[in-house]
């Protein structure tokens, strides 16, 4: 096998593994584990039942029904239920954290490329799938009493809006977390207030908000391409007039974009290192 590639067997062997860390957890501590699943599926919906109940009392939000809504909410849960089931552990997906703790060399003298180890460590499928399953459910609600027809290109199109959401998400993540290369100590948690600025902003319907909030939220933080925008596109009703691949182009450009910043940042951390370790949040 060459160094900087991995077979199909061996990415599953990967995820198999992680995936039976966290199953040991929960044989291990099975309460401690149940009560940390049933505290992030209730967060999570109590997150988003607020604005539904809102678009319930007044049959809809800003020109959005109440099913629109209920599927756009649905839609930002899959999201934030993906990033949970395979980025949340390990910080993978807050990896400003490990950056800012000096554990990035543990990453660099591990027989697996860098890039594997990002996509396979944070997989938990025991303990994190409790948001995406809620989020399917929502999505499956409101697609029932929307007039949807399930067709293979529409759920085609639906896995290919998630992707891209999710190269967002990502994305905006790690091109913060840059900063964490030049002042670890300061950046630690950078990820950790993106990512929470994005989740709470991809909630909210933009329908019935101005130009003023709608066109910053979908160019310079484009929050608004996590829930709204895609939910609406779906639902064929792609917002301001723009083509439904309007957030392809944008993960595509904010992706190559992050990789620049992150790789200069990767090389001055290569030739400054780093004098700061913590062993929080990282296996031992």
């Amino acid at each position: 096998m060459a160094a900087n590639r991995l077979t199909l067997k061996r990415w599953l062997e990967l995820y198999g593994l992680y995936a039976k860390m966290d199953l040991a957890w929960f044989f291990r501590d099975t309460k401690f584990c149940l009560m940390a699943i049933c505290a992030d599926l209730i967060s999570n919906i109590a997150a988003v039942t607020g604005i539904f109940l809102l678009a319930w009392r007044f049959d809809g939000v800003g020109g959005m029904g109440k099913y629109e809504v209920l599927f756009m909410l649905g839609y930002v849960t899959v999201i934030t239920g993906i990033y949970q089931l395979f980025f949340s552990s390990f910080n993978t997906g807050h990896i400003s954290r490990r950056i800012g703790r000096g554990q990035w060399e543990h990453m660099m003298i591990q027989p697996i490329p860098i890039p594997v180890q990002l996509l396979v460590e944070g997989f938990i499928p025991v303990s994190g799938s409790s948001n995406f399953l809620a989020g399917g459910t929502l999505v499956a609600i409101a697609v029932a009493n929307l007039d949807i027809h399930l067709t293979w290109w529409w759920i085609a199109s639906f896995a290919g809006s998630v992707l891209i959401s999710m190269i967002i998400l990502l994305s905006l993540s790690y091109l913060f977390s840059a900063a964490a290369f030049y002042a670890p100590a300061q950046a630690e948690e950078i990820s950790s207030y993106v990512l929470d600025s994005t989740g709470e902003l991809s909630k909210y319907p933009l329908s019935g908000m101005g130009l003023a909030i709608q066109i910053p939220l979908l160019t310079l933080f484009p929050a608004g391409l996590l829930g709204w925008f895609p939910s609406q596109a779906l639902l064929g009703k792609p917002p301001l007039g723009l083509t439904p691949l309007y957030p392809c182009l944008v993960a595509g450009l904010l992706f190559f974009i992050t990789k620049q910043v992150f790789m200069k940042g990767l090389d001055h951390y290569v030739k400054a290192g780093t004098n700061r370790y913590s062993s929080v949040g990282h296996r031992r």
